[in-house]
């Protein structure tokens, strides 16, 4: 084992387990102010929720030995197994690379929230999250970080492309279909409540972001470099491809613009960070950005209502960085060619793990969503969603005036 890797991987997983408080600013402003809590309560309860999914069971059935490519073991059932030795990664004690993994979990359902945000019950919320980390994420985190079938298939996902961001909004799809529209949607204007909540949030994410991608090369090293600065460069890159289509398409540059557009090619960067060069970091951000400022019509078009964006940003902008990862993949950095390197194959891996991921997810998700709402009932009723969910759910408010 390695102490500077060691130290270097505490801390990012630190920086990753922030980016949910970062989330829940970021989700809480965009809402009006009678879900503002809500809303974030989301994020904050899967903080406790996630982590102890991801101790009894979900780490054991990513990480655990490989069952036909499919799904890992239960040796680590509890963390039973896993101490202070090497771990899948020898440079680093097991229950830190546990622990690393442990806070990309923690986001994961998190961001599906986005999409059902203002009319779904609390109660579940949490039965639907415990099972689909269990019943979705584990496995794709097992296919591809586990040893699992699309390890083996070669697809390319540095910190997530497929395993967080189109797994989230393939469920964060699902959600919408299931659960409807809001009451007034198309009717009335859903204007955020708190922008200057929304860019703390999108600062926050940004920040923990290093942690996500440059300690996905789980060492103290110059892959972990190329990562943090292939990330910023993107988010950069993304922020002004943005704001530039904004301002051509409706005439104005805005706030929420700009917070939209950096996460928009943070998402992008993610499978790619540590496989690319900087320049084509750039390139993935900006055209990041503008693919996701038009992601976020689709809901428009397609008539259903993702209350945050799920689908527009992470399911847009983890689709395209995939495919990215592809072209642009350089042996020089990352160990693997993509086509501008001669390598049209790896094109075509990475298009069958986007496939495979936004069908499995998806309908996964969807079944899941089906069931919960069978047992429980999924929706607020409407005279719950009217008076917001901060009180009809949890008895409070955040502001008092």
């Amino acid at each position: 084992m390695n102490a500077a890797d060691t130290a270097f991987i505490l801390v990012c997983s630190a920086l990753v387990m922030f980016m949910t408080p970062g989330l829940a600013l970021f989700y809480g402003g965009l809402v009006r102010s009678r879900n503002v809590l809500s809303t974030t309560m989301h994020s904050v309860a899967l903080l406790g929720i996630a982590s102890l999914v991801w101790w009894a069971v979900g780490y054991s059935l990513a990480f655990g030995s490989d069952h036909g490519g499919i799904i890992g073991g239960l040796e680590y059932l509890f963390l039973h197994n896993v101490g202070t030795e090497p771990g899948p990664v020898d440079n680093l004690p097991h229950l830190l690379f546990m622990v690393f993994q442990c806070m990309f979990a923690v986001i994961t359902p998190a961001l599906i929230s986005g999409a059902y945000a203002e009319r779904i019950r609390f109660g579940a919320m949490v039965l639907f999250s415990v099972l689909w980390l269990v019943l979705v994420y584990a496995p794709m985190a097992h296919w591809v970080w586990g040893g699992g079938w699309m390890a083996r298939l070669g697809a390319l996902d540095f910190a997530g492309g497929a395993v967080v961001h189109m797994s989230s909004a393939a469920a964060a799809l699902a959600a919408a279909n299931v659960l409807g529209l809001r009451r007034g949607y198309g009717r009335e204007a859903f204007i955020p409540h708190n922008l200057p909540m929304t860019v703390l949030g999108a600062g926050i994410l940004w920040f923990g972001w290093f942690g996500f991608n440059a300690g996905s090369a789980l060492a103290a090293n110059g892959a972990a470099a190329n990562a943090f600065v292939t990330t910023h460069l993107a988010a950069a890159a993304a922020l002004v491809g943005w704001l530039a289509v904004e301002k051509l398409h409706g005439g104005r540059a805005t706030t929420l613009g700009a917070a939209s557009g950096a996460v928009a090619g943070l998402v992008a960067i993610t499978p790619a960070a540590g496989f690319v060069t900087p320049a084509s970091a750039v390139f993935i951000g900006l055209a990041g950005g503008v693919l996701c400022y038009g992601g976020v019509f689709l809901k428009h078009k397609l008539r259903y209502d993702d209350a945050l964006d799920v689908v527009g940003i992470h399911g847009v902008g983890g689709t395209w960085g995939a495919l990215a990862t592809g072209i642009f993949a350089d042996a020089a950095v990352g160990g693997a060619d993509g086509l501008l390197h001669g390598n049209a194959y790896q094109l075509w891996v990475q298009f069958v793990s986007v496939v495979a991921t936004w069908l499995f997810c998806y309908v996964a998700s969807w079944l899941l969503f089906k069931a919960v709402d069978a047992v429980m009932g999924l929706r607020v009723s409407g005279e719950a969603e009217l008076a917001g969910l901060d009180v009809s759910e949890h008895n409070e408010t955040a502001y008092q005036m």
